[in-house]
């Protein structure tokens, strides 16, 4: 947040630990690593225990989006002015599926994205489809990202 509110960057990214990661979080009451967690065989006890880590990283993604929003800038603040892509590279980490792919998109992108909706696409539509909406909004129109298909409608 300090970083956009100086004017340090325009983009980053940010992961927090690697799919695999062996990680554990015994501050959020799960001592165990994060990647036989993710790996619960719909075992009641381990389902509960990612979703105290899921629980944990949307906490730090809601605190930072707070931190975008408390710094006012010109008309609006950095959260408007902003475009924050979060989520992971897989669905189903019990299957290791990667679809459907949840993710969230926060901020107001500079007046270009309307909030507050649930967007659904159709199967097996590209991750990269979004990116070049993203693109597009931030002044970067381009033709394909990856294994892109084209942009989405209505983001």
């Amino acid at each position: 947040a300090v970083a956009f509110q100086a004017d340090l960057t325009r983009v980053f990214t940010f992961m927090l630990a690697r799919e695999v990661s062996q990680r554990a979080y015994p501050w959020v009451g799960v001592p165990d690593p994060y990647h036989a967690t993710s790996h619960h065989q719909n075992d009641p006890v381990k389902l509960a225990k990612l979703a105290k880590i899921n629980n944990y990283h949307v906490q730090l993604l809601a605190h930072f989006l707070g931190k975008l929003k408390s710094v006012n800038d010109g008309e609006g603040n950095l959260l408007d002015h902003s475009m924050i892509l979060y989520g992971s590279c897989i669905s189903n980490s019990n299957t290791h599926n990667h679809t459907p792919l949840p993710v969230v998109l926060a901020g107001g992108g500079a007046g270009n994205l309307k909030g507050g909706r649930h967007m659904q696409f159709p199967e097996n539509t590209p991750m990269s489809n979004l990116l070049l909406n993203m693109l597009d909004k931030a002044g970067v129109p381009i033709d394909q990202v990856g294994d892109s298909t084209g942009p989405l409608a209505d983001v």
